[in-house]
C-alpha cells in the first residue's frame, strides 16, 4: 500500500492529525486544542462536543495542507476517558470525564473487597483512574438512559454509525478479561454494569465504517489507544523491550508478547494490540502529571512554557537540595495512591526558579525509574535501554536527568508524534490485509541518545531523596484502598 493515510491522535490537551505517506513521510499536519476543565476536588471533564469537534478540525486541516487524496483514517484515542450517550442521536447526555477524574475515588472504596479478582479477570487494579468505575459513578450519579462508553466509541460513532471498540481500549476499563479480550461478566456484575449495551470489541486493523466528517467518503480501518499506538510505532513490539511518552502525564510500557504478565510490581497488565486476529500484551506503568506539571509550575509564572525548561534549569547546577514530587494528581504505579498530593522539600531563602525545575525534571524522572525497575521485575530480566517520544522529550534537562537516573542510554524517537504514526501503522494494516505488521510501522531511527552521565552511586543518592519524600508522603496520607 503507497497511498497515504489520515492519522488522528485524540489526546487530553488536543487532536493531532497527521497525513501520513510511506513514501514521503508526513505530508500534512493539523491541530485543534482541548480544554479539560480541572475542579475542586480531583474533578476533571470536558464537553464532549469539543472533543469531536476537535478531530473534524485538526483532520480537516491535516488534508488541506496535505492537497492529495488518502485511502483510510486511522484513530488514536486517550484510553479511560467516559461518557454516556443516546446511541439513536449520538448526542451526549453528560460530559466526558476525563482519565485524571479522581470523583469515582468512593465508589472504589466500596469494591475494595473485589479488588484482588478484579486484578486476576481484568489485569487493572481497582483505580478510579480507570474507565470502569467512572462509568459505575456516571450510573449512579448522572443518568440511566443511553449507553456509557470510553470516549472513543463515541467518536466512532459520530464518525461512522458504528457502535465498535478496539481491543486495547477496552483493556483500559477494566472490564475486559485479560485472557480472553472478551468483556468479562463477572467484572461487569461487580460494577453494577451487567445489563450495559457496550460496543463490539474489535482487532485495531479491522475496517469499521465510511465517515464524511473530513470531507471525501474514507474508510475507518485502524483504531488503538494512545499509549499502545506510541508502543507500536516505536517498533517496541519483542518482550523485553519498552518505552515511555512523556506528555500530559508519562507513560512506561514494557511488551511482553503473546502472554499476559500478571505480577505483584504494581504495574497493569493489559492487551498492547489485537492485530491479524492474534493478541499482544504489556505492561504498563503511570506517572499522572508530567506536562501537566509543568503547566502548573507554568501558571505560577515560574516558566513561560516548557521551552523554558532547559533555559531557566540551567541556570543552576543542581537542584540546590529541593526534593519535589510532583504527585498534583496523586501517585499512580507502583503506588496506587490517588489520595496523597505533591511535596516540596528543602525549600530556603536561596532558592530559585531553576531549582524549582531542576526538582521537577528529577520528579518526573524518578517516577520513571521506579516503572522501569517495576517491569524489569515482571519481566524478570533488566532493561537494557529505554524509548522516549512526546513534547517534553525536546528538553535535554529532562532526558539526561532521565539517563542519570536510570543509568541506561535514553532513545528519543527521531518521529514526532508517535501516537499518530501509530494509527497510520493500524489503519494501513485495515486497509491492506496484504501487509505486515513489519512493513506497516515506521523504522526506527532516535534524534539522540542521552547517556549517563553521572555514576551509580550519585544517582541512587538523589533517587534515595526522592524516595525518602515519596515515603514521607504515603505515611502522612489520611490512608487509602490499596489496589
Amino acid at each position: 500500500m503507497t497511498e497515504p493515510v489520515l492519522a488522528v491522535d485524540q489526546g487530553t490537551s488536543g487532536t493531532k492529525a497527521l497525513v501520513v505517506c510511506p513514501e514521503r513521510g508526513v505530508i500534512g499536519t493539523g491541530s485543534a486544542p482541548v480544554r479539560p476543565r480541572h475542579l475542586p476536588g480531583g474533578l476533571v471533564e470536558v464537553d464532549p462536543r469539543e472533543l469531536y469537534a476537535s478531530v473534524v478540525a485538526a483532520g480537516r486541516e491535516a488534508l488541506a495542507e496535505a492537497a492529495t487524496p488518502v485511502a483510510a483514517v486511522g484513530l488514536a484515542n486517550q484510553g479511560e476517558t467516559v461518557l454516556a450517550w443516546d446511541p439513536a442521536t449520538g448526542e451526549p447526555l453528560t460530559d466526558a470525564l476525563v482519565w485524571q477524574d479522581r470523583r469515582a475515588a468512593s465508589l472504589c472504596d466500596e469494591l475494595a473487597a473485589h479488588a484482588d479478582r478484579l486484578r486476576q479477570w481484568t489485569g487493572l487494579p481497582l483505580d478510579p483512574y480507570f474507565a470502569a468505575p467512572k462509568m459505575a459513578w456516571i450510573r449512579r450519579h448522572l443518568t440511566g438512559a443511553g449507553v456509557v462508553t470510553t470516549s472513543d466509541a463515541w467518536l466512532v460513532h459520530r464518525l461512522t454509525g458504528a457502535f465498535v471498540t478496539d481491543t486495547a481500549t477496552a483493556g483500559r476499563t477494566g472490564l475486559l478479561d485479560l485472557d480472553t479480550a472478551s468483556w468479562s461478566r463477572p467484572a461487569l456484575d461487580v460494577y453494577g454494569l451487567g445489563g450495559e449495551r457496550l460496543p463490539r470489541v474489535v482487532d485495531s486493523d479491522t475496517p469499521v465504517g465510511t465517515t464524511t466528517a473530513f470531507g471525501p467518503a474514507l474508510p475507518l480501518t485502524g483504531l488503538l489507544v494512545d499509549q499502545q499506538a506510541a508502543l507500536l510505532a516505536q517498533r517496541v513490539t519483542e518482550p523485553g523491550t519498552a518505552k515511555c511518552t512523556y506528555g500530559t502525564g508519562a507513560f512506561l510500557l514494557a511488551q511482553t508478547g503473546p502472554v499476559p504478565r500478571r505480577g505483584d510490581d504494581g504495574l497493569v497488565s493489559c492487551v498492547a494490540w489485537r492485530l491479524r486476529g492474534r493478541t499482544s500484551y504489556c505492561l504498563d506503568g503511570q506517572v499522572f502529571t508530567a506536562a501537566s506539571a509543568v503547566r502548573w509550575l507554568t501558571d505560577l509564572g515560574v516558566l513561560s512554557g516548557p521551552a523554558d525548561l532547559d533555559a531557566v534549569g540551567g541556570t543552576v547546577s543542581d537542584s540546590g537540595g529541593v526534593t519535589f514530587v510532583p504527585a498534583l494528581a496523586g501517585l499512580a504505579a507502583p503506588w496506587w495512591r490517588g489520595d496523597v498530593r505533591g511535596s516540596l522539600h528543602g525549600l530556603g531563602l536561596d532558592t530559585t526558579a531553576g531549582h524549582l525545575v531542576r526538582a521537577l525534571s528529577e520528579g518526573i524522572a524518578a517516577q520513571v525509574v521506579e516503572l522501569a525497575g517495576a517491569a524489569a521485575a515482571g519481566l524478570g530480566a533488566p532493561l537494557t535501554a529505554l524509548r522516549v517520544d512526546g513534547g517534553l522529550t525536546r528538553s535535554a534537562l529532562l532526558m539526561q536527568t532521565q539517563a542519570d537516573l536510570l543509568q541506561l542510554p535514553v532513545e528519543v524517537s527521531a518521529l514526532p508524534d508517535a501516537t499518530a504514526l501509530g494509527a497510520a501503522a493500524v489503519a494501513r494494516l485495515g486497509h491492506d490485509p496484504s501487509l505486515g505488521v513489519d512493513g506497516a510501522v515506521p523504522e526506527w531511527k532516535p534524534s539522540a541518545v542521552y547517556e549517563p552521565r553521572v555514576g551509580g552511586p550519585e544517582a541512587s543518592e538523589r533517587l534515595g531523596r526522592f524516595r525518602t519524600a515519596v515515603a514521607s508522603l504515603l505515611d502522612g496520607a489520611p490512608g487509602s484502598r490499596l489496589a
